[in-house]
């Protein structure tokens, strides 16, 4: 039986790295051999900013692939990363996942208890990210997305019903220091370090993230009663 989450139990988010898109894409590319691509970005136009991809509303402005074939434009070569991004230097940071890692994806307030628990217990983790729309995704050992729904059903869940998602092969991740239209920029809420390069298995993570969620999910139904 799953121990109780208190609300006060939530982990903070560390001080952000301040970074451009080019310097980020290479450090991603070199240091974590993660592959990148640029994605659309931010232009100036009638005292608002708007998507590069020209698209009146736009679901993620300055933050979504250019091209229908973008997975074969992400690159791990850091020098190609340079060039790429000298081009379009606020061009957003795009991380395919099924490559280097999947991505567990699951509402922020949900996340942050769960990777409070996951701390609390010794758990391993990879980084984890944090969106301006209030997602928090957090990075697994490739092959997840495969697993997340029967996973969660063994644990008494359906994994769509919680909102808990998987990111995996044909899907990506905006990385920080990405910008999505006037809602904010993407941040690591555990940034990638020496001590999180391995990446943990999801059946690891998957207790405490469905158990979240799944406390989300009931007090959300419990507000709109």
């Amino acid at each position: 039986m799953e121990e109780p989450i208190g609300v006060m139990e939530a982990a903070p988010v560390p001080q952000q790295r301040v970074e451009q898109p080019l310097d980020a894409a290479v450090r991603y590319a070199e240091e974590r051999h993660w592959d990148v691509c640029p994605g659309t970005w931010l232009e100036p136009g009638d005292g608002a900013e708007r998507c590069s991809c020209g698209e009146a509303g736009c679901a993620a402005p300055g933050a979504h692939p250019t091209r229908a074939d973008w997975a074969g434009q992400a690159t791990g070569s850091g020098a190609a990363a340079r060039r790429m991004w000298s081009r379009h230097p606020r061009a957003a940071v795009l991380l395919p996942t099924g490559r280097g890692f999947d991505a567990i994806d699951v509402p922020e307030s949900a996340g942050f208890l769960a990777l409070a628990r996951m701390e609390r217990l010794s758990l391993p983790l990879g980084p984890v990210t944090r969106t301006p729309d209030r997602r928090m995704q957090f990075f697994v050992l490739p092959g997840a997305a495969d697993k997340v729904d029967a996973l969660a059903q063994k644990l008494g869940w359906n994994a769509t019903a919680i909102d808990l998602r998987a990111r995996g092969e044909g899907h990506y991740v905006a990385a920080p220091p990405t910008r999505v239209g006037g809602s904010g920029v993407v941040q690591w809420a555990r940034r990638p370090t020496t001590a999180n390069r391995w990446l943990p298995e999801v059946e690891e993570l998957m207790s405490p993230l469905a158990y979240a969620c799944g406390r989300e999910a009931a007090d959300a139904r419990a507000r709109l009663s």
